[in-house]
């Protein structure tokens, strides 16, 4: 049984098979395709255990907030260190993915996919902040995808822990509309009415602030080079009790801890 003050979580991500392609063989082998068959590929090989060994272990991250009644309530979660990556060791990459491929590996392997608190959480906590990289030509191509990533490693300089700052996160939000879920106006601007929408947040700044505000601008199947998927197990550990993530966004004090906007009831893609 994992203890709260634990500084990692080990996930049960499957044992990388011998001979599994590498980072730059995935993009060698997916450089021409179109996002579905590149989610395809992709989904495959991470649940079929093809990630760097690094990404095996969550990082903790406490957060609190205090009750009506003024009592603290503490929590710990835990967090992948990097972007969903494909690959061994020594030639990995990271692979941005659609909310709905995504969605597919956090179920399997009992994660979610963070809000926008949990984003700027994280931002603090990293060891390891670079300067947002933009790119302009062919967004949402393989090929950039694969040199958005080498771009990123020249500047980590091996450094090593968890890293943010690089990467817009898909994020859950409820600014992204559920069918049957009347829209209201909110401090963060009206829920977006529109089907199969995407939300994304980050790219922070070295002031910690994020270029890119939540956003809702883009259908769900879009998918750009500096987009990046960030897992979080799903058990928190609230004062000393697990507690699953979507009991704690419903809760309207807890949803606090990990939630920053005035609805918190957007909980998958």
């Amino acid at each position: 049984m994992l203890i709260s003050c634990a500084s990692y979580r080990e996930i049960d991500f499957k044992d990388r098979e011998h001979g599994a392609i590498t980072g730059s063989e995935f993009y060698k082998r997916s450089s021409s395709h179109a996002w579905k068959l590149r989610d395809s590929l992709a989904v495959t090989e991470i649940l079929n255990g093809n990630v760097p060994d690094f990404m095996r272990k969550f990082v903790a991250i406490q957060t609190a907030v205090e009750s009506d009644q003024g009592k603290i309530i503490k929590a710990t979660y835990y967090v992948s260190p990097d972007y969903l990556s494909i690959g061994s060791d020594d030639d990995w990459a990271r692979i941005p993915l659609t909310p709905m491929a995504a969605q597919a590996i956090a179920d399997t392997l009992h994660c979610f996919l963070p809000t926008r608190k949990i984003v700027d959480d994280i931002y603090q906590h990293a060891r390891v902040k670079l300067e947002p990289v933009a790119m302009f030509a062919f967004r949402d191509s393989t090929p950039t995808m694969y040199q958005h990533h080498l771009m990123i490693e020249g500047l980590r300089k091996q450094r090593s822990g968890m890293i943010a700052g690089i990467k817009k996160d898909v994020v859950i939000s409820g600014k992204v509309s559920r069918a049957g879920l009347s829209v209201k106006n909110t401090n963060n601007g009206t829920r977006d009415t529109r089907p199969n929408r995407v939300a994304i947040y980050g790219w922070h700044k070295p002031d910690a602030k994020a270029i890119q505000p939540l956003y809702t601008g883009h259908v769900n199947w879009y998918v750009d080079y500096s987009h990046g998927i960030r897992l979080v197990y799903r058990r928190i550990k609230v004062d000393g009790k697990w507690m699953d993530y979507t009991d704690v966004l419903k809760d309207p004090v807890l949803q606090k801890l990990i939630c920053d906007e005035d609805h918190c009831d957007f909980y998958r893609y």
